[in-house]
């Protein structure tokens, strides 16, 4: 999107996520959309993420070459304490020619360890 404006470029980013969850996980099947309202400050009011029906996972989606991995990661918690949501924080970031599958996702080391425990107990006798 080249000369596009950073709201309109994260708008996008939210919604190629959002299909890319339904593509990956919901067999296609448009579960996962872009929060209204999103991006902007409009998270005070409206309490969401970026993404709506995201079981367990609050995400604030970032696109952009300059990533300020503190500050998003401080943005999500903050949010997820406005909505007083019991979700997991996870920003996805990607810069500009990146593949969306290429997008990196953060979490605090906490909820890694965690998610790895499930992953390790669900793959035990196999």
């Amino acid at each position: 999107m080249p000369g596009s404006s950073p709201k309109r470029k994260g708008d996008g980013y939210e919604r190629e996520l959002a299909k890319y969850f339904n593509e990956k996980i919901f067999n296609g099947e448009d579960k996962v959309q872009r929060m209204p309202l999103s991006g902007g400050g409009a998270i005070k009011s409206s309490g969401g993420s970026d993404l709506k029906n995201t079981p367990h996972i609050y995400v604030e989606a970032k696109r952009t070459e300059k990533f300020k991995i503190h500050e998003s990661m401080r943005q999500v918690c903050e949010n997820i304490e406005t909505s007083k949501s019991d979700s997991l924080p996870v920003v996805i970031t990607r810069r500009n020619r990146e593949a969306t599958g290429d997008s990196l996702c953060v979490l605090k080391l906490d909820d890694f360890i965690e998610l790895y425990r499930i992953l390790i107990n669900s793959k035990k006798g196999l």
